[in-house]
């Protein structure tokens, strides 16, 4: 071996983080499987690398014994003595049986052996640094298409974007710039793959951490996200702080901060409520932007019923129902909606535990409440 090629695992060591050690280990299990595969030999053999000369010997291995049965494996103690008195049955003797053209082989292979191990490192880093960030959105450059994927370069890697991790109705065109969320990064035979979303929930989480200082630093938090992407989001807020409004926090001055998560979901409508440990208020704002009378909880079924005002039930169902059903996604309890008039013919409203849960249009917040007003249509 030249010390052209030691220089160059020094190199390796120091640009790639490749342990020269590691490297010159598997040159020698790589030259040991060549020099059976090119002189077709089946015995033991041990490939030592001097590091000084740059050199290479190849030795055979066999167990001494009493009696031989392999003469490609073993020697007789007999025989064994002959090298040299001192061996004892159990011993291993060596012997030097390097070809003479078995440098041009011990070259071709260590380099073979050398771009494996670069590039399985350059993938184990790549993987290490990645698999970090699962749970994390990046920004990306989509690069191509095809039926299943579109490929999105994320720095040293191209991450997948699967059919079902795209919203629907957005254009994806090659060469523009777009923020995905990473929900898987694996090892593979081809190198780390990584996996991206547009409709993840936790993308939406991130975009409000980026956007809203007090998410960001804990003063304000998520409690949860029930998104139907690229139509609508409704997100569940709580202010640790008193003297901080969680709703108004992730809204904005005049919507600023909301209508740049909404810019960047192409449009998807997103309602912020503020959520309560009580059922009856959390429930009252989770049907956001509609108006609440009353909240009747069954606790064992965790099941509500709503009422609202005959001239608020659709806007409290929603288009294909789709308000009710991200209020209960994101409360996680059942919702049946009555309109004030079908409530009091069931005799259910007024009832004894009824509390008038939003008493005007003030209660909710104006800037969410013009963004998605186009419901009661």
């Amino acid at each position: 071996m030249s010390s052209e090629l030691l220089d160059a695992l020094t190199a390796l060591e120091e640009q790639k983080g490749i342990s020269r050690d590691v490297l010159i280990e598997a040159i020698e299990a790589a030259l040991v499987t060549a020099y059976k595969r090119n002189f077709n030999q089946a015995q033991n053999v041990r490939v030592d690398l001097n590091l000084k000369t740059g050199s290479m010997v190849v030795y055979s291995r066999k167990d001494v014994v009493e009696e031989m049965e392999d003469d490609r494996l073993q020697i007789s103690l007999e025989d064994a003595k002959l090298v040299n008195p001192a061996y004892e049955i159990g011993d291993i003797l060596e012997q030097e049986v390097t070809p003479r053209n078995f440098g041009r082989i011990a070259a071709q292979t260590a380099k073979q052996v050398v771009t494996q191990r670069v590039r399985e490192a350059e993938r184990g880093l790549i993987y290490e640094e990645y698999v970090d960030r699962e749970d994390d959105i990046v920004n990306g450059l989509i690069e191509r298409q095809d039926a299943r994927n579109i490929y999105v370069s994320i720095g040293k890697v191209e991450a997948a974007l699967p059919v079902n991790e795209q919203m629907q109705g957005e254009v994806y065109k090659p060469q523009s710039r777009i923020r995905v969320y990473i929900t898987k990064v694996e090892r593979t035979t081809r190198g780390p793959q990584v996996i991206v979303s547009r409709t993840h929930p936790g993308l939406l989480r991130r975009l409000f951490e980026m956007e809203v200082p007090e998410i960001f630093d804990g003063t304000v938090e998520i409690k949860s996200i029930a998104r139907e992407a690229g139509d609508r989001s409704k997100i569940s807020v709580f202010a640790h702080n008193d003297e901080v409004d969680p709703v108004g926090s992730c809204v904005g001055a005049k919507g600023a901060r909301v209508q740049t998560i909404v810019n960047e979901l192409n449009g998807e409508k997103i309602d912020i409520v503020e959520w309560s440990e009580d059922p009856v208020i959390f429930v009252a704002n989770a049907l956001s932007p509609s108006k609440v009378l009353d909240v009747q909880v069954n606790e064992e079924e965790k099941s509500t019923t709503v009422v609202v005002p005959d001239y608020q039930l659709s806007l409290a169902i929603g288009k294909r129902g789709q308000n009710a059903r991200l209020a209960a996604k994101l409360t996680g309890w059942k919702i049946d909606i009555k309109s004030e008039t079908d409530a009091r013919e069931l005799g259910i409203y007024p009832s004894s535990t009824s509390a008038f849960i939003v008493q005007d249009d003030e209660s909710q917040d104006e800037v969410a409440f013009d963004l998605y007003q186009d419901d009661e249509e």
